[in-house]
């Protein structure tokens, strides 16, 4: 299978919506259980084949935002997926209310009926004209991000390549650097705030419609949050904040004395030392062929896995103008593949995508069995676990990437992962005060996102910078346009991440891969605090399981003589 000569076919929009009604008035209809599992296995095989079709539309759109056929196909997913949601609510019911469930969980897992039962609340006809209007926002947000050209030292960068010069060993390029960066997104600031806040309001009429409270309120619902609430998450934060926020304040420390500086300026902060960060030896393509090895070594289902990826041409993976920004991976039922889009820059952030990506990727790949291509990810922040878990099962292998610079990034990205608790927790809480205060000025969102980040990121300095002491930053931060609530997942995979962590680094325990194959393979047919019993893991949320994790990374970074690096 070569992806490049996948065909994309426009759905029919109104016949799949009918089929899918049919599928409802079929499985009401059913008189046994066989009955009931047709209809289930063919309205999935219509829905997965109708996914794949977006899919293609979304990789094809976001490699070349230029492009203007895959421009106008999104355009159409961006009118159609909301209609399809709604049609699907019929269907879900009739799932919901057939005698024949045990029948039913042959096709479907169980996450799928507490998915059906969220769906039914989030998708009703009188929201679907909103949400295709948050739709077209979130491709606004993605293309005006794309446009970015900036003119730097006589050459033409996108937002990520000049990545690489805004972390430069000396000081005045990366300062340069980061005005430059910077510089896009004051010069864009109105239209990043007219985006947001048409976002804010169209979001907050969805929540209000649909009888919520707020947008708020509704995350914990579209994002199917199944094992914990918001009260739980207002204790988790607190931790982070009382508890990891001091540690970083000590890394920070130690980086500025190693650094040989007073005190760390914002554009200081993503270079950890003064010979420069550890950047990759080799090529894009040496970088892959060293993944390759790396997996194969690793086990033979990840070496089958990634030679897959490969061979059929499932890996876009270098920065260029057009291209959309970030990274994802996706998986796509029709191909029973996933695919990986990166913007290589020539940082360690290359390898990082070798391994968080290639770790969903690889997650979805063992769990292609799963009927419901919707279920093969698990919920996100379950999702998060293989992908962050995955850079650290990596560490043995980092001298394939960096050679004698390996040292530096393990300590850089083990504190980088320190750093991102508290940055994770403030952009979940940043848009939980959004969306609890929906008539805000885009003026007091600047502000309250600069109140919260002296609260949980005060290692942050902008004395230098005016628009970003004002509060511009969560401007960069995709997910804060295009998926909304989407982060604190990250963090909370990331405490579960750090326990496998110290399951393969330090106590080097012989289970630890069977447990994340484990995990990977039931996928989406459990929930997150059943996948993370299944792995023999502590719950992020248990008493203690963030001073274990924390009392462990500390004493690693403590070990290690970083003025050495």
């Amino acid at each position: 299978m070569n992806f490049n000569e996948v065909p994309y076919t426009r759905p029919d929009a109104e016949a799949v919506m009918a089929q899918v009604r049919q599928g409802a008035a079929d499985l009401q209809a059913a008189k046994d259980g066989d009955a009931a599992v047709a209809v289930a296995n063919r309205v999935t095989d219509l829905l997965n084949d109708t996914m794949s079709q977006s899919m293609y539309t979304e990789i094809r759109h976001t490699v070349d935002t230029r492009d203007a056929f895959y421009a106008q196909e999104n355009e159409f997913w961006n009118e159609f997926q909301p209609q399809l949601a709604n049609a699907e609510v019929d269907y879900l019911k009739a799932v919901l209310a057939s005698p024949f469930r045990e029948a039913l969980e042959t096709v479907y897992p169980k996450p799928y009926f507490l998915k059906a039962e969220d769906q039914m609340k989030t998708n009703k006809p009188e929201v679907v004209a909103l949400q295709q209007k948050a739709n077209a926002l979130s491709s606004e947000y993605t293309k005006l991000i794309a446009s970015a050209q900036l003119d730097f030292n006589g050459q033409t960068y996108t937002l990520a390549q000049i990545g690489p010069l805004r972390d430069d060993a000396d000081r005045a390029t990366r300062k340069a650097a980061n005005d430059a960066y910077w510089g896009f997104f004051a010069a864009h600031e109105a239209e990043f705030d007219r985006i947001y806040d048409e976002m804010v309001k169209t979001r907050t009429e969805i929540a209000r419609k649909l009888g919520f409270k707020d947008f708020a309120e509704m995350s914990y619902v579209f994002m199917d949050r199944f094992d914990y609430d918001e009260d739980m998450v207002a204790t988790y934060r607190h931790e982070v904040q009382t508890k990891v926020v001091p540690l970083v304040q000590a890394q920070r420390a130690k980086q500025a004395k190693r650094l040989g500086l007073d005190h760390l300026a914002y554009y200081d902060l993503g270079v950890q030392f003064k010979s420069g960060n550890a950047t990759p030896e080799g090529t894009a393509d040496e970088l892959v062929e060293a993944a390759r090895q790396m997996y194969h070594e690793m086990s033979p289902e990840s070496g089958a896995f990634f030679d897959h990826m490969v061979q059929s041409n499932l890996l876009e993976l270098l920065a260029k103008p057009g291209k959309a920004s970030g990274g994802y991976a996706t998986f796509i039922p029709a191909i029973e593949s996933p695919f990986i889009f990166a913007n290589f820059n020539g940082t360690s952030d290359d390898v990082d995508v070798l391994t968080h990506e290639a770790g969903h990727a690889f997650q979805t790949y063992l769990a292609q069995w799963i009927r419901p291509g919707d279920c093969v990810f698990p919920t996100f922040e379950a999702a998060e676990i293989f992908s962050m878990s995955m850079e650290f099962i990596a560490y043995p292998w980092m001298q394939s990437f960096f050679g004698t610079q390996t040292p530096k990034y393990k300590y850089a990205h083990l504190q980088a992962a320190l750093e991102f608790l508290p940055y994770g927790i403030l952009v979940d809480h940043f848009q939980h005060q959004v969306y609890t205060h929906p008539d805000w000025t885009p003026a007091a969102r600047k502000a309250e996102w600069r109140r919260l980040e002296k609260l949980y990121n005060p290692d942050k300095d902008f004395s230098d910078n005016a628009d970003l002491e004002r509060g511009i930053w969560w401007m960069r931060q995709g997910h804060i346009f295009e998926a909304p609530f989407y982060y604190i997942d990250y963090t909370i995979a990331q405490v579960v991440a750090y326990q496998f962590w110290k399951r393969f680094n330090v106590d080097h325990d012989e289970t630890a891969w069977q447990d994340y194959m484990t995990m990977a393979k039931a996928g989406g047919s459990k929930t997150l605090l059943e996948l993370i019993a299944l792995g023999h893991l502590r719950s992020p949320f248990e008493a203690g399981a963030l001073d274990d994790t924390l009392t462990a990374v500390k004493a690693q970074l403590d070990s290690v003589d970083d003025s050495q690096l």
